[in-house]
Protein backbone atom coordinates (compact mmCIF):
# COMPACT_ATOMS: atom_id res chain seq x y z
CA UNK A 1 0.00 0.00 0.00
CA UNK A 2 1.44 3.42 -1.19
CA UNK A 3 1.28 6.48 0.86
CA UNK A 4 1.84 10.24 0.40
CA UNK A 5 3.69 11.94 2.89
CA UNK A 6 3.37 15.34 4.46
CA UNK A 7 7.05 16.75 5.55
CA UNK A 8 8.57 12.82 6.89
CA UNK A 9 5.45 11.89 8.14
CA UNK A 10 3.45 9.44 6.48
CA UNK A 11 -0.29 10.78 5.58
CA UNK A 12 -1.61 7.39 6.67
CA UNK A 13 0.47 7.54 10.04
CA UNK A 14 -1.65 11.03 10.77
CA UNK A 15 -4.78 10.09 12.27
CA UNK A 16 -3.02 7.86 14.85
CA UNK A 17 -0.79 10.48 15.71
CA UNK A 18 -2.63 13.83 15.75
CA UNK A 19 -5.15 12.23 18.90
CA UNK A 20 -2.20 11.64 21.55
CA UNK A 21 -1.58 15.11 22.25
CA UNK A 22 -5.75 15.49 23.10
CA UNK A 23 -5.63 12.13 24.39
CA UNK A 24 -3.00 13.22 27.17
CA UNK A 25 -5.23 16.38 28.34
CA UNK A 26 -8.24 14.42 28.30
CA UNK A 27 -5.99 11.45 30.79
CA UNK A 28 -4.10 14.56 32.61
CA UNK A 29 -8.15 15.81 33.53
CA UNK A 30 -9.65 12.77 34.47
CA UNK A 31 -8.80 12.22 38.18
CA UNK A 32 -9.94 15.97 38.89
CA UNK A 33 -13.25 15.85 36.42
CA UNK A 34 -14.16 12.32 38.24
CA UNK A 35 -13.26 14.65 42.07
CA UNK A 36 -15.95 16.82 40.15
CA UNK A 37 -19.13 14.65 39.53
CA UNK A 38 -18.30 12.76 42.80
CA UNK A 39 -18.86 16.14 44.47
CA UNK A 40 -21.96 16.62 42.52
CA UNK A 41 -23.21 13.66 43.28
CA UNK A 42 -22.88 14.87 47.02
CA UNK A 43 -24.99 17.89 46.37
CA UNK A 44 -27.60 16.10 44.10
CA UNK A 45 -28.10 12.79 45.82
CA UNK A 46 -28.39 13.96 49.57
CA UNK A 47 -25.33 13.16 50.61
CA UNK A 48 -24.74 13.71 54.91
CA UNK A 49 -23.21 17.41 55.44
CA UNK A 50 -19.54 16.75 56.92
CA UNK A 51 -17.22 19.46 57.26
CA UNK A 52 -15.07 18.65 54.17
CA UNK A 53 -17.90 19.38 52.31
CA UNK A 54 -20.41 21.55 54.36
CA UNK A 55 -18.61 24.74 52.49
CA UNK A 56 -20.55 23.11 49.43
CA UNK A 57 -23.82 22.76 50.64
CA UNK A 58 -24.02 26.39 52.03
CA UNK A 59 -23.44 27.70 48.87
CA UNK A 60 -23.60 25.14 46.67
CA UNK A 61 -24.75 27.58 43.04
CA UNK A 62 -20.90 28.19 42.36
CA UNK A 63 -19.99 25.03 42.31
CA UNK A 64 -23.11 23.47 40.39
CA UNK A 65 -21.83 25.61 37.82
CA UNK A 66 -18.17 25.21 38.32
CA UNK A 67 -17.85 21.48 37.75
CA UNK A 68 -20.11 21.19 34.27
CA UNK A 69 -17.95 24.42 32.91
CA UNK A 70 -14.80 23.08 33.68
CA UNK A 71 -15.86 19.27 32.26
CA UNK A 72 -16.95 20.83 29.14
CA UNK A 73 -13.97 23.11 29.13
CA UNK A 74 -11.17 20.73 29.51
CA UNK A 75 -12.96 18.01 27.30
CA UNK A 76 -13.44 20.19 24.45
CA UNK A 77 -10.42 21.66 24.84
CA UNK A 78 -8.85 18.83 24.38
CA UNK A 79 -10.54 17.90 21.19
CA UNK A 80 -9.61 21.78 19.42
CA UNK A 81 -5.82 20.25 19.37
CA UNK A 82 -6.63 17.23 16.89
CA UNK A 83 -5.57 18.81 13.51
CA UNK A 84 -8.20 16.76 11.21
CA UNK A 85 -11.07 18.71 13.72
CA UNK A 86 -9.44 21.99 13.36
CA UNK A 87 -9.66 21.54 9.87
CA UNK A 88 -13.48 21.17 9.19
CA UNK A 89 -15.25 23.92 8.52
CA UNK A 90 -17.18 25.82 11.14
CA UNK A 91 -15.92 23.25 13.71
CA UNK A 92 -13.10 25.35 15.60
CA UNK A 93 -15.06 28.42 15.28
CA UNK A 94 -18.83 26.66 16.80
CA UNK A 95 -16.08 24.65 19.50
CA UNK A 96 -14.89 28.14 20.68
CA UNK A 97 -18.35 29.43 20.99
CA UNK A 98 -18.81 26.82 23.80
CA UNK A 99 -14.91 26.86 25.04
CA UNK A 100 -14.88 30.62 25.88
CA UNK A 101 -17.96 31.00 27.78
CA UNK A 102 -17.19 27.23 29.86
CA UNK A 103 -13.58 28.67 30.62
CA UNK A 104 -14.78 32.15 32.07
CA UNK A 105 -17.14 30.51 33.75
CA UNK A 106 -15.12 27.70 35.33
CA UNK A 107 -12.50 30.50 36.35
CA UNK A 108 -14.94 32.94 37.98
CA UNK A 109 -16.66 30.64 39.45
CA UNK A 110 -13.28 29.28 40.43
CA UNK A 111 -12.48 32.95 42.17
CA UNK A 112 -15.63 32.79 43.73
CA UNK A 113 -14.84 30.03 46.05
CA UNK A 114 -11.60 30.48 46.79
CA UNK A 115 -12.53 33.89 48.11
CA UNK A 116 -15.61 33.05 49.39
CA UNK A 117 -15.94 29.28 50.77
CA UNK A 118 -14.09 28.78 54.46
CA UNK A 119 -10.28 27.49 52.93
CA UNK A 120 -10.71 23.45 52.58
CA UNK A 121 -8.74 21.04 54.92
CA UNK A 122 -4.75 21.10 54.21
CA UNK A 123 -4.78 24.73 52.25
CA UNK A 124 -3.55 27.67 53.31
CA UNK A 125 -3.09 31.31 52.80
CA UNK A 126 -0.49 30.59 50.37
CA UNK A 127 -2.60 28.15 47.95
CA UNK A 128 -5.54 31.20 48.29
CA UNK A 129 -3.57 33.32 46.76
CA UNK A 130 -2.21 31.17 44.23
CA UNK A 131 -5.69 29.76 43.14
CA UNK A 132 -6.59 33.93 42.74
CA UNK A 133 -3.40 35.04 41.19
CA UNK A 134 -3.58 32.18 38.47
CA UNK A 135 -7.39 32.22 38.28
CA UNK A 136 -6.97 35.84 37.26
CA UNK A 137 -4.68 35.02 35.19
CA UNK A 138 -6.41 32.27 32.93
CA UNK A 139 -9.52 34.85 32.91
CA UNK A 140 -7.71 37.72 31.21
CA UNK A 141 -6.46 35.26 28.75
CA UNK A 142 -9.07 34.19 27.70
CA UNK A 143 -10.06 37.64 27.35
CA UNK A 144 -7.06 38.92 25.69
CA UNK A 145 -7.84 35.74 23.15
CA UNK A 146 -11.44 36.66 22.62
CA UNK A 147 -10.24 40.15 21.45
CA UNK A 148 -7.45 39.36 19.18
CA UNK A 149 -9.70 36.91 17.26
CA UNK A 150 -12.00 39.95 16.67
CA UNK A 151 -9.18 41.50 15.60
CA UNK A 152 -8.64 38.94 13.54
CA UNK A 153 -4.94 38.17 14.81
CA UNK A 154 -5.30 34.76 14.88
CA UNK A 155 -1.67 34.16 16.24
CA UNK A 156 -2.52 35.93 19.46
CA UNK A 157 -5.46 34.29 19.47
CA UNK A 158 -4.15 30.63 19.85
CA UNK A 159 -1.21 32.05 22.22
CA UNK A 160 -4.03 33.35 24.84
CA UNK A 161 -6.40 30.51 24.68
CA UNK A 162 -3.37 28.10 24.98
CA UNK A 163 -2.40 29.55 28.13
CA UNK A 164 -5.98 30.18 29.76
CA UNK A 165 -6.36 26.41 28.65
CA UNK A 166 -3.06 25.58 30.33
CA UNK A 167 -4.02 27.50 33.42
CA UNK A 168 -7.05 25.48 33.86
CA UNK A 169 -5.64 22.13 33.69
CA UNK A 170 -3.71 23.21 36.52
CA UNK A 171 -5.63 20.59 38.66
CA UNK A 172 -4.88 17.79 36.49
CA UNK A 173 -0.91 18.23 36.57
CA UNK A 174 -0.68 18.37 40.26
CA UNK A 175 -1.95 14.93 40.47
CA UNK A 176 1.06 13.39 39.01
CA UNK A 177 2.97 15.83 41.20
CA UNK A 178 1.80 15.31 43.94
CA UNK A 179 1.78 11.57 43.51
CA UNK A 180 5.47 11.60 42.70
CA UNK A 181 6.19 13.57 46.30
CA UNK A 182 3.76 10.83 48.22
CA UNK A 183 5.61 8.06 46.74
CA UNK A 184 9.17 9.41 47.11
CA UNK A 185 8.82 11.65 50.48
CA UNK A 186 5.69 10.82 51.96
CA UNK A 187 2.72 13.29 52.69
CA UNK A 188 2.28 16.40 52.27
CA UNK A 189 1.39 19.37 54.21
CA UNK A 190 -0.04 22.56 53.43
CA UNK A 191 2.83 24.35 52.28
CA UNK A 192 3.84 21.70 50.03
CA UNK A 193 0.64 21.24 48.50
CA UNK A 194 0.37 24.64 47.89
CA UNK A 195 4.43 24.36 46.23
CA UNK A 196 2.72 21.47 44.17
CA UNK A 197 -0.23 23.27 43.23
CA UNK A 198 2.16 26.48 41.62
CA UNK A 199 4.44 23.91 40.30
CA UNK A 200 1.78 22.60 38.23
CA UNK A 201 0.50 26.14 36.69
CA UNK A 202 4.05 27.16 35.83
CA UNK A 203 5.07 23.56 34.18
CA UNK A 204 1.31 23.72 31.91
CA UNK A 205 2.28 27.05 31.46
CA UNK A 206 5.78 26.95 30.42
CA UNK A 207 4.87 23.46 27.83
CA UNK A 208 2.41 26.07 26.71
CA UNK A 209 4.64 28.55 25.93
CA UNK A 210 7.30 26.42 24.20
CA UNK A 211 5.12 24.86 21.78
CA UNK A 212 3.54 28.54 20.75
CA UNK A 213 7.19 29.66 19.80
CA UNK A 214 7.44 26.28 17.66
CA UNK A 215 4.16 27.17 16.43
CA UNK A 216 5.15 30.83 16.01
CA UNK A 217 8.67 29.73 14.05
CA UNK A 218 7.19 27.42 11.87
CA UNK A 219 4.73 30.23 10.77
CA UNK A 220 8.04 32.90 10.12
CA UNK A 221 9.63 30.49 8.10
CA UNK A 222 6.88 29.39 6.10
CA UNK A 223 5.42 32.80 5.64
CA UNK A 224 9.51 33.55 4.82
CA UNK A 225 9.40 30.50 2.08
CA UNK A 226 6.47 31.78 0.62
CA UNK A 227 7.33 35.22 0.17
CA UNK A 228 11.61 33.95 -1.79
CA UNK A 229 8.71 31.80 -3.69
CA UNK A 230 6.59 34.93 -4.72
CA UNK A 231 9.96 36.80 -5.27
CA UNK A 232 11.36 33.94 -7.77
CA UNK A 233 8.02 34.13 -9.38
CA UNK A 234 8.04 37.22 -9.88
CA UNK A 235 11.65 37.41 -11.01
CA UNK A 236 10.85 34.61 -13.66
CA UNK A 237 7.74 36.17 -15.22
CA UNK A 238 10.29 38.88 -15.97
Amino acid sequence: MTTTTVGAVPAARRPRGQWLAPAGLILLSLVPLIQGALRLGELTGGAPVTPDNARFFDSPIPVLVHIPSVTVYCLLGALQFVPSLRGRRGWHRIAGRLLVPAGLLAALTGLWMAAFYDLPPFDGQLMLILRLVFGSAMVASIVLGLVAVRRRDFARHGAWMARGYAIGLGAGTMVPVSAAWILLVGPAGELVRAVHMGAAWVINLAVAEYFIHRRSRAFARASGAAERSAAAQAGVAR
